[in-house]
């Protein structure tokens, strides 16, 4: 891994390892919540203590796929990228 990007490296859940960057990443995917996030990585699962910072993360209604969403496609079409 490259020196640089390891000492940008924000945890956002401690318990499983996940980083702003993997939180953004599953996002872009189509995780628009903190669930979908969950499902994707396990962040929040455990102890619960980086929900709100995941919420934080994903904004409010800032979800790129919610209009399809509404319309009835699914939630998630891409493959979300695996955990570290």
């Amino acid at each position: 891994m490259d020196p640089v990007r390891e000492v940008n490296r924000v945890f956002v859940c401690s318990c499983f390892g996940v980083t702003e960057e993997q939180v953004r990443s599953h996002a872009e995917a189509g995780a628009c919540t903190p669930r979908q996030i969950a499902s994707a990585c396990k962040a929040g699962t455990d102890c619960g203590g980086c929900v709100r910072r995941i919420q934080e993360l994903l904004g409010r209604g800032a979800c790129p796929r919610r209009r399809l969403v509404d319309q009835g496609e699914p939630p998630l079409t891409a493959k979300l990228p695996e955990a570290a």
